[in-house]
């Protein structure tokens, strides 16, 4: 059984995609329903997705589907079901923007303007290491055009010892999942299963050289059971 906001949500998402095909963002569902936050509307596309009622596409902006409607509801009821409060504002114009509802006048490709809503797990340094913070309510919006295959997180980089790679503190990075890399790439590094850090990876023989992109830090040296890959640098966001 759905609560009563599994309900309003689901039939929300239902007609937009009757509508034109993309679902609602987290901000319009969270306008729709009253809610406060975005992290009320993940925990309950977690439990429709739970309840298979939803699923989520991968490498797709919105990637929502509604699977199935609650019993005794089919769709034409939900067409004719009393429309939310939201009632979203929109400027018309020539603009191609990714992620917008509205057509641009001139058809692009698809992959040109589709976005990707990735995990942000938090901060990750890029001087001294600390832990990475998972915060499962967090999401970037990211090309889809940077991402190849594979599994893809978000982190936000703290610290500078890695600018001489052209990363600067605050960026966003995008992060490939992955379990070993290549020389040279710049990676996820677990450090004594306890520290996280951002750096140049050096295999040699049995040790691992963790490699900073700034003088003023040293290089670390570690034996290689010491050190586990958590991912492979792909791409970076930042904001001016």
């Amino acid at each position: 059984m759905l609560t009563r906001k599994q309900h309003e949500l689901l039939l929300f998402i239902h007609e937009r995609l009757g509508q034109g095909g993309v679902s609602p963002s987290f901000d319009e569902m969270k306008d729709a329903l009253g809610l406060k936050s975005k992290s009320g509307i993940h925990r309950l596309i977690t439990g429709l997705e739970e309840r298979g009622f939803i699923r989520r596409l991968p490498h797709r902006a919105r990637a929502l589907e509604v699977l199935r409607l609650p019993e005794g509801l089919d769709a034409a009821r939900s067409r004719t079901a009393p429309k939310p409060k939201f009632q979203p504002n929109v400027i018309k114009g020539d603009f191609a923007f990714a992620g917008r509802d509205v057509a641009p006048p001139t058809p692009t490709p698809a992959a040109a303007n589709e976005t990707v809503q990735l995990p942000l797990y938090g901060r990750i340094a890029a001087g001294t290491p600390i832990e990475a913070l998972r915060d499962n309510s967090a999401f970037v919006d990211v090309p889809a055009s940077m991402l190849g295959g594979g599994d893809h997180y978000a982190l936000e980089v703290s610290g500078d010892s890695m600018v001489e790679a052209g990363i600067l503190d605050h960026d966003t990075i995008i992060i490939q999942r992955c379990d070993a890399a290549e020389n040279g790439t710049i990676v996820v590094a677990l450090v004594d299963e306890g520290e996280v850090t951002l750096k140049r990876l050096r295999r040699k023989g049995n040790t691992i050289a963790l490699e900073p992109a700034n003088a003023a830090y040293e290089t670390r040296i570690f034996g290689a059971d010491r050190v586990r890959v958590q991912g492979k640098l792909v791409g970076l966001v930042r904001k001016y």
